[in-house]
């Protein structure tokens, strides 16, 4: 079975702004700090790769990207993503996932009937609720919790009572 993370990419930051006058952006990590992005050498932003420094700041962190050299490029930068391969994340223990593993996944109900698949994940500080696309082209919010929503062989198995 094909790896279904190949190829994706992961959302560890977005640029917030400019920096000085320099070419630096401001961060909005969405990683667990600064060190964790600041391992990975070369980023991809905006969806160009590019060699990158991270460093931490009082405010969560700051970054330096290979061919931005003033305030002018860093400010372009805005809102811009930064993200890693899934492949260079560090690998995960039994029950853990990346919000990225989840998403494109197929739902099925108990019965084993297609529901639809998931298109987005979400945390609101209660736990993970998975955005369900269902078959009919709605969508609905169910939390990700055992008996609710599983995680089964790279697919997700749900109870459609959940689904409004």
């Amino acid at each position: 079975m094909d790896d279904p993370a190949a190829g994706k990419r992961v959302a560890l930051a977005a640029v917030a702004g400019a920096h000085g006058v320099q070419g630096e952006v401001r961060l909005k990590l969405f990683a667990e700090s600064a060190e964790s992005l600041a391992r990975h050498p070369r980023l991809i932003v905006g969806g160009v790769e590019r060699g990158a420094r991270v460093k931490p700041d009082a405010k969560g962190a700051t970054a330096r990207f290979e061919g931005i050299a003033d305030r002018s490029a860093a400010e372009a930068l805005r809102g811009a993503l930064v993200e890693v391969a899934r492949e260079a994340l560090p690998p995960l223990d039994k029950g853990e996932y990346y919000h990225a593993d989840l998403i494109g996944l197929t739902c099925f109900a108990t019965d084993g009937a297609t529901v639809g698949s998931v298109v987005a994940v979400e945390n609101f500080g209660a736990g993970d609720l998975l955005e369900v696309e269902k078959v009919d082209g709605k969508r609905a919010l169910i939390p990700f919790r055992d008996g609710i929503a599983d995680l089964v062989e790279a697919r997700i198995v749900l109870d459609p009572e959940f689904l409004a």
